[in-house]
């Protein structure tokens, strides 16, 4: 009997430090938006598509940012330097990008949570451009 007792004290004991040495990591668009109000988001950016209570909070899921991006099409390079044999074609991208905002029943946005998106190479995601102003260097 004690040794169950044991147990399930050390399993407590184990789970609960697991919970609590999890980083919190922040993406652009939350460093951005956490704290603003609700109402400046959507009324920048455009209404949700969806909404679901969730406790005292609400689960808001929005979708925008549209856009079609031109990618031009690759060349190796000869020794000589001029343009040698296509190593990718042009192609278009459709951009769009979705998040989940989580806020309060005070209005103010908690959390951004990134569902939808597509990152640059060597750049900054599409919604970080979108939705915290974010430009590729």
């Amino acid at each position: 009997m004690t040794l169950r007792v044991f147990a399930a004290a050390g399993l407590a004991l184990t789970l609960a430090g697991c919970t609590t040495i999890a980083p919190t990591q922040q993406n652009a668009v939350e460093a951005r938006w956490a704290g603003q109000p609700a109402g400046v988001f959507f009324a920048q950016f455009g209404p949700p598509i969806a909404d679901v209570q969730s406790g005292g909070d609400t689960l808001y899921s929005w979708k925008g940012g549209y856009r079609n991006r031109k990618v031009p099409a690759t060349y190796a390079k000869k020794a000589d330097g001029s343009r040698g044999k296509q190593t990718a074609p042009a192609r278009t991208e459709y951009l769009s990008c979705s998040v989940q905002l989580t806020v309060s029943s005070d209005y103010i946005i908690r959390s951004v949570r990134l569902v939808g998106d597509r990152r640059q190479p060597g750049g900054p995601s599409w919604c970080e451009e979108v939705l915290a102003g974010a430009k590729a260097s």
